[in-house]
């Protein structure tokens, strides 16, 4: 299997604005305690991707985000196990997104945004 893509926020944001859908992977009480304000957004924790990752578009790009990264990436590959070809996972998670002072609902001091290792700017 090919090396899974990764972007950082920034570029997600841009994607974003192209008409790619954010996938959120995080728990549901990691989401209700923060979350991301984008209008592309699907919520489907990792407990549940298993279950139901047919219910993603195949059609439209998909970017995976999580926390700090991690669980995206075993998402994406899994998507990409199971013949999905446009999913890219969100390096550093919604800990950069809210660094970066990307759109979000909730408390941002849910998460530590860190800057370090920057990414893209």
């Amino acid at each position: 299997m090919d090396d899974a893509k990764e972007v950082c926020p920034t570029t997600t944001q841009k994607l974003l604005q192209e008409g790619a859908i954010l996938v959120d992977v995080r728990e549901r009480d990691e989401i209700e305690a923060l979350s991301f304000d984008v209008p592309s957004l699907i919520v489907m924790p990792m407990s549940e991707l298993e279950a139901r990752y047919s219910e993603l578009p195949q059609d439209v790009p998909l970017i995976f985000a999580c926390r700090k990264g991690v669980r995206s990436l075993k998402a994406t590959y899994f998507l990409m196990f199971h013949g999905y070809t446009n999913v890219t996972n969100m390096k550093f998670g919604i800990e950069r997104w809210v660094a970066r002072g990307f759109p979000i609902k909730g408390d941002p001091s849910a998460v530590e945004a860190r800057i370090e290792d920057s990414c893209c700017g």
